[in-house]
């Protein structure tokens, strides 16, 4: 909706011709002008229209645009503000008496003595207007509240023209509501829903804005001399611009001509007037940062970005983007994020120890709660920025092809969203963390954890495959997975098998549970499969039957995908949507439902607590239902000083490292990718990726109390 910008009222009776249309008002206002002590009702009735009685009374409640402020979960710490119009609503008392009265010097004196409507003035301006003089308006603040309401309660744009263009169907209509109004509300209401629609220049609108924007202080703490001018810039607020050089002297003029009138109407002294027409107009305005662009230095883009994007996606906000938007940037919400503020700084802290923003190669972190899916903090070595990736700040793209079309990297700056995954990202190979999935599909089957299988350093499985790929088992059409080391043979169970991540060990495993079993589980811990082909892949159970690689993590993934799908296991195999809110409260302080837990059971609490005691072995730690006898990170447990579980992934041609790190308290997962070109040449380093996740979490759970995991039956 477009907000009036108050414009004065110009040959409103000028044109002759609208006699016809006004004859029922002129009867009206020089009734009122030859009888002034007239009631209001009387003298719609000496006025002799059936017309003026038959318009609607009833003044719909105004519904202006209200800013909604998004804060980090310790409910203090505001991370942003999302608006269309800067503007917050606040309570007559929380506006300081010097603004009540230079808003009533500057624009109606007569206010608290009329009825709604100054008819003499009307009156006045009737005849002045159609004489040729100059042009004169004889709005009240009761009336220009009204008009305000009528553009803001508006359903098509044409409603919004007609509530503030020229016209004598407007005054009458003005007339007609602020007589009820009147009748319905006190003075004060009037003036304080009037003071918050209020425009003020400079992307202010309401009182609330207005001294934020000018003054950066609350409306309660508004001088005599700054009340003065913002009251000035509500006649227009362009013209009396005090950060133009050409609306400087006018606005200096016009906020010195209303604190003469508010000392002749007597709301201060002398010597406040003279001491207020000394204090200096500011050249100067400070705009609250508008959407997630604003919080880039505070490094919570990336979070923030996730969360209008999941805002967006929430039918409880509106049928369509367009309506959730609206909801967003207008409905007065007050978010409370579930952003913890130390373990983000920790992440980038950690991230950029090891890596740096102008690298192509991108570090990824996200961390979940598990129990909730509250995401705790999303964390890359990139700045986020709001301008389009192509920005020529950007090197051109590491992709030979997209090169060679101009285009051009997300390094340094991205708003793609390359933790979370979105349109054109789906996501990346993430390798051995997918495991997991086959180990919890083996548990499901019946098979313990200390079910053994002989491996070797390659393995013939039952999964066909093109002969000619390099992959294939020598003069045949099935695929032979390998080990990293020749070394790894030998008999494992599921704690050595997967501390040691054991190729040979999983994808006979895999065939033992049924490759369409494990992608079930997957699916069941919040796999999205966002590309076509993995979609294509799993489409069935035939075909997911087939798709043996898939123990190995060959299927694309993000970060925040895979901390999620192991905090099911820390949850006791409840698996929750990840979500990006605490708690959201709207305008008129009831609470909102959407972002609350949605879990469900993925697995059985025994299943998921066996899962997670071999997902011990990995990081060092000890496993309490078995002996580990190797990990791939050992040095975690040491580190992070408390009970932990997750993973390393590695990808053929190291062409992407991972690293997923879980505690009680919170689950991290970590990438090195590069987001621009999977067929790159570098070999991602685990020296790079491990340190910033595992010492993330140390940081996280440094004084927190030591909580061993249980074990099944308990």
């Amino acid at each position: 909706m477009t907000f009036w910008t108050r414009k004065r009222d110009r040959s409103l009776f000028a044109n002759t011709g609208s006699l016809v249309v006004c004859g029922l008002l002129a009867g009206v206002v020089v009734a009122a002008a030859s009888f002034p002590a007239v009631a209001m009702s009387g003298l719609a009735a000496k006025a002799g229209s059936e017309g003026f009685a038959e318009l609607p009374s009833q003044l719909a409640d105004p519904a202006a645009p209200q800013v909604t402020r998004i804060f980090a979960a310790d409910g203090k710490t505001q991370l942003a503000v999302m608006y269309d119009e800067f503007r917050s609503d606040v309570a007559l008392d929380d506006i300081s008496k010097n603004m009540q009265d230079a808003i009533v010097a500057a624009e109606d004196h007569q206010f608290y003595t009329h009825n709604g409507v100054d008819f003499k003035g009307v009156a006045r301006a009737f005849v002045n207007n159609n004489k040729g003089g100059s042009q004169q308006g004889a709005s009240t603040l009761t009336m220009q509240t009204v008009r305000m309401t009528l553009a803001y309660t508006a359903k098509t744009p044409q409603e919004a023209i007609d509530a503030t263009k020229d016209s004598p169907e407007r005054k009458i209509t003005e007339i007609k509501y602020a007589m009820q109004l009147e009748k319905e509300l006190t003075k004060q209401e009037i003036l304080q829903r009037y003071l918050n629609m209020a425009p003020f220049g400079n992307g202010a609108y309401g009182i609330y804005a207005g001294a934020q924007v000018y003054f950066q202080k609350k409306p309660k703490d508004l001088s005599i001399a700054e009340a003065a001018l913002l009251a000035g810039m509500v006649k227009a607020p362009t013209a009396f611009d005090p950060t133009t050089a050409s609306g400087y002297p006018q606005a200096l003029d016009r906020r010195n001509y209303i604190i003469d009138n508010m000392l002749s109407l007597k709301m201060i002294t002398a010597d406040q007037a003279a001491q207020a027409k000394k204090v200096k107009l500011g050249k100067t305005t400070k705009r609250p940062g508008n959407g997630c662009v604003s919080v880039q230095k505070n490094n919570w883009g990336f979070f923030c970005d996730y969360f209008v994007r999941w805002w967006m996606s929430q039918e409880a906000f509106g049928a369509n983007s367009y309506e959730r938007e609206r909801q967003l940037k207008t409905g007065g919400y007050k978010v409370v994020t579930s952003l913890d503020l130390n373990a983000q700084a920790s992440a980038r802290k950690e991230i950029l120890d090891v890596t740096s923003d102008d690298s192509k190669n991108a570090l990824l972190l996200a961390a979940v709660q598990p129990g909730t899916g509250q995401v705790q903090a999303l964390a890359a070595n990139r700045k986020y920025k709001l301008d389009d990736p192509s920005d020529p700040k950007n090197p051109l793209s590491s992709n030979p092809e997209l090169a060679d079309k101009g285009v051009r990297a997300t390094y340094p700056y991205t708003t793609n969203p390359i933790i979370t995954g979105g349109t054109g990202l789906p996501g990346y190979q993430a390798g051995s963390v997918f495991k997991m999935f086959t180990m919890v599909a083996a548990l499901e089957k019946g098979m313990g954890l200390d079910h053994s299988i002989t491996a070797g350093s390659t393995y013939k499985s039952i999964y066909p495959i093109s002969p000619s790929s390099d992959a294939a088992c020598p003069g045949t059409s099935y695929w032979c997975p390998r080990n990293a080391s020749e070394k790894e043979a030998g008999t494992f169970n599921m704690w050595t098998g997967f501390g040691k991540s054991v190729n040979t060990y999983f994808v006979p495993l895999e065939e033992q549970a049924g490759a369409e079993n494990v992608v079930d589980v997957a699916k069941r811990f919040g796999i999205q499969f966002r590309a076509k082909a993995d979609a294509d892949l799993v489409a069935t159970k035939d075909s997911a039957h087939l798709f043996g690689a898939f123990t190995l993590g060959v299927t694309l993934s993000t970060p925040l995908d895979i901390a999620n799908a192991y905090a099911t296991l820390a949850a006791d195999g409840m698996y929750c949507k990840p979500t990006p809110v605490k708690s959201i409260t709207a305008a008129n302080g009831s609470k909102v439902a959407a972002g609350q837990p949605s879990c469900t059971r993925a697995t059985t609490k025994d299943v998921a607590r066996s899962a997670l005691d071999a997902a011990r072995c990995p990081l060092g730690d000890q496993a309490q239902l078995g002996s580990c006898g190797g990990a791939t990170a050992p040095q975690v447990r040491d580190v992070v000083g408390h009970p932990v579980f997750g993973k390393t992934g590695t990808t053929d041609g190291d062409k992407t490292a991972s690293l997923v790190v879980g505690t009680q308290e919170s689950v991290m997962a970590g990438y090195l990718v590069n987001p621009d070109y999977s067929n790159h040449s570098d070999r991602m380093d685990h020296g790079v990726v491990n340190p910033a996740v595992y010492r993330t979490m140390a940081d996280y759970m440094k004084d927190k109390p030591v909580e061993e995991f249980k074990k099944p039956g308990e």
